[in-house]
């Protein structure tokens, strides 16, 4: 990359993401470091910088290059940090091991996430990410046309709002890459729109397993003060819940853009001769979020 300080170091991780930075201070980055992250993040879609350690004040003000900050919108953090601040503590039963891209269920799902690992235990507690982009290239062209001209319902279930819920398209345009994306994760998709429940459930989930093939992965073994920044909207990613001892994060979270398809859908939701099927309880979800929006024309 011609752009980047030349003090920089950046070391490849794996064949699918991930690099990892060496070089840069994010407690007083400037204008050209910041651009540079940006090129190198669109590159690589997830990267590490290790020995930062910075405090609260400077990791918000770091987000904040890269666009106005969000905190959680279910999951309760420390009530002495700021509310940019999402702080989880496995001791408190926080830890994101199962494969999921980040508040998928709002219209805007986050645009990337900007994590500070202040501490971990020694073994374990690795974090997995994969390129939605790999695995979308990975399918074959029948599938990936299928996928094309499909939308799913997502919900913040996991977190016991099943009420929190939005459809998007199964397959999204990345807007600063172009780039298709398979955009459907095991943790909030619950329902593929167009399909029946049963044709639903099968291809749910091929693609939420079919994203997790290693050869779409990077796993990282992290170390304190080091921070990890991945685009939300190109990756999925998992935590190892194989420690023992406290694993401590604090993470500030960029607000979302909208999430474009890749195409047009080219079927209408599946409503079945306007009845509800009780095969799934999915089915009454998508009709009841179909009518909130005003796509019913008539009542059950």
């Amino acid at each position: 990359m011609s752009n980047m300080p030349k003090s920089w170091e950046v070391t490849r991780l794996a064949g699918a993401l991930g690099a990892e930075i060496q070089g840069p201070d994010i407690s007083d980055p400037s204008d050209a470091d910041i651009e540079a992250i940006k090129a190198l993040l669109n590159e690589h879609l997830v990267v590490f910088l290790p020995n930062q350690d910075p405090t609260v004040d400077a990791h918000i003000a770091f987000g904040r290059h890269f666009g106005p900050l969000e905190g959680h919108p279910n999951l309760g953090s420390n009530s002495d940090m700021p509310p940019e601040i999402f702080e989880l503590r496995a001791s408190k039963g926080g830890v994101a091991d199962e494969w999921h891209t980040d508040l998928t269920f709002q219209e805007q799902p986050a645009l990337m996430s900007i994590l500070h690992m202040v501490n971990c235990p020694e073994n374990g507690g690795d974090t997995i990410w994969t390129s939605l982009y790999a695995a979308y290239e990975g399918l074959s062209e029948p599938m990936q046309s299928l996928c094309d001209g499909l939308t799913a319902l997502h919900d913040a279930l996991p977190h016991n709002h099943p009420e929190q819920m939005t459809i998007h398209p199964v397959v999204r345009l990345h807007p600063a890459t172009g780039r298709k994306v398979l955009y459907v994760n095991e943790h909030f998709t619950r329902r593929i729109v167009e399909m029946n429940a049963t044709e639903s459930d099968a291809l749910l989930t091929y693609l939420t397993k079919w994203v997790t093939n290693p050869q779409f992965t990077i796993r990282y073994n992290w170390q304190p003060g080091t921070i990890g920044i991945w685009d939300n909207r190109c990756t999925q990613h998992f935590v190892l819940n194989d420690f023992i001892g406290e694993r401590v994060i604090q993470r500030v979270t960029v607000v979302g853009d909208q999430v474009e398809a890749a195409e047009p859908a080219k079927w209408q939701p599946y409503i079945r001769d306007g009845r509800l099927s009780a095969t799934s309880r999915h089915d009454r979800q998508l009709y009841m979020y179909l009518k909130s929006q005003g796509l019913m024309e008539s009542e059950l």
